[in-house]
């Protein structure tokens, strides 16, 4: 087998159907598109969501709920998943995504206490919860809270 040799397989490749020139192609005049109506025009049809003018679904279903646009959103860290951290060292956004417990440096990150912590560390944080600083000064750490 030599690359000049190759051929696609039987029936593999079809030709595109050319429509609107003339009757003897057999898409000729109204180019498979009917007689009239919406959808033989040009630019013509119907879009996503049209119901025939019956009230589409997304309209006749109720509304819920509300969305904050001002929501803060926090990458949220335990205080037990920090012992796997040196006693001494610091613990910031880039030190949580190097240790997998974050996904990115880029969204503020919030302290909880769920969990101890044995080892005195400095955490530079967004947020931190009021029982996690209790935590972190009781283990000897220090906790530094940089606002948005």
């Amino acid at each position: 087998m030599e690359l000049h040799t190759l051929s696609p397989l039987p029936g593999s490749k079809k030709k595109a159907k050319r429509i609107g020139r003339g009757e003897g192609s057999g898409w000729g005049k109204t180019s498979g598109r009917g007689h009239k109506g919406q959808k033989a025009r040009s630019g013509g049809g119907v879009g996503p969501g049209f119901e025939g003018g019956q009230m589409p679904l997304q309209r006749r279903l109720p509304k819920r709920g509300f969305n904050n646009i001002f929501k803060k959103t926090f990458a949220l860290v335990n205080l037990g998943s920090l012992k796997s951290f040196a006693a001494g060292s610091v613990v910031d956004a880039m030190a949580l995504v190097a240790a997998g417990l974050i996904r990115n440096d880029r969204q503020p990150v919030k302290l909880l206490a769920k969990g101890t912590l044995s080892v005195a560390l400095t955490i530079k944080v967004q947020a931190a919860s009021e029982k996690a600083a209790e935590m972190v000064k009781a283990a000897g750490g220090t906790l530094e809270i940089n606002t948005l």
